[in-house]
């Protein structure tokens, strides 16, 4: 296995310094920034220093990843505002699934010690699923107030004597929450 990169040995702080400024900078002026961050780390103590080429390398790969984010994250607004709650819990259900069955055979890889992978990678994923358990939590946890409340709905109109109690059972049969 390869050492690992001088800027994945950075302190936290400064991953996201560095992060926050190649956005700011569009991507360019790696000679100042590789000045603004050795700086940073001779301020802080820290006998560290990294080159352009190492942080253009490393803004490239970020650059990558930060489209990619956006990206989905346009493809999942698009997607909310077409869909219904109930195709939303399903999508999310199908991710689910899928990122589950990447997980396990990213496992089953790294049984071999040829095969490991790059631990960010390994590390992101699993926190989306983190993230992917949250949300489908929090949308079954909706999708069955909703359903509550339309039958609460139902409820009224029979003792209200806008329609009778078979077709409100049948309402509930369509709407698949009988």
């Amino acid at each position: 296995m390869p050492p690992p990169r001088k800027i994945d040995l950075l302190p936290k702080e400064f991953r996201l310094w560095l992060q926050d400024e190649l956005k700011e900078r569009g991507f360019a002026g790696y000679e100042d920034l590789a000045e603004s961050l050795n700086f940073r780390l001779e301020e802080e103590g820290l006998e560290m220093r990294i080159g352009k080429s190492a942080i253009h390398a490393y803004g490239q790969e970020f650059k990558e990843y930060a489209e990619l984010q956006e990206q989905a994250q346009d493809e999942i607004r698009a997607f909310l505002e077409e869909a219904s709650l109930k195709d939303e819990v399903d999508v999310t259900s199908a991710l689910f699934q899928q990122l589950t069955a990447i997980q396990w055979r990213l496992q089953m890889m790294m049984s071999d010690p040829k095969n490991l992978p790059d631990p960010r990678g390994v590390k992101d994923l699993t926190s989306a699923l983190n993230n992917l358990i949250r949300s489908t939590s929090l949308r079954d946890g909706i999708l069955k107030a909703e359903r509550a409340a339309q039958s609460d709905k139902l409820d009224q109109a029979v003792e209200a004597g806008d329609i009778d109690k078979e077709a409100a059972q049948k309402a509930r049969e369509i709407m698949g929450f009988a």
